[in-house]
């Protein structure tokens, strides 16, 4: 597969993935994933590894939170070597109707035929990616 432009990177990682996460739309999430993705919470010194393993993490951020909003999105995208780096805000919204502590996070993409082979998440707070 050829190289992603820059502005690909950039609606893979925005409107795709975050886009999705907020849908809770699983399918599209892991649809930007390479099946032998790794995701790293730096922040935890946690990996999650392959599909399954995402899976389960997105699994438990979906059943615990009612409504999560990323936003005010910050993105570097380098087409040349298939990297993009966001910062952004995140709200979480608990089944009570109650909020954590606003968060701004940083992810940094790695892909690979077009989708992510590697990201790794720096979280400002408790991870909520277990």
């Amino acid at each position: 597969m050829s190289k992603l432009t820059r502005q690909q990177l950039v609606d893979l990682a925005v409107d795709k993935y975050f886009g999705n996460v907020d849908k809770k739309n699983m399918d599209a999430v892991l649809a930007c994933m390479n099946e032998d993705t790794v995701v790293t919470i730096q922040t935890d010194h946690l990996d999650h590894k392959g599909i399954k393993g995402v899976r389960k993490m997105f699994e438990t951020l979906f059943s615990t939170y009612k409504k999560t909003r990323h936003y005010g999105f910050e993105v570097t995208a380098d087409a040349e070597n298939q990297t993009v780096a966001t910062r952004f805000n995140v709200t979480l919204e608990k089944p009570d109707g109650t909020f954590d502590p606003p968060m701004k996070n940083c992810n940094f993409f790695y892909v690979e035929n077009g989708k992510f082979r590697r990201y790794v998440v720096f979280m400002d707070g408790t991870s909520v990616l277990p």
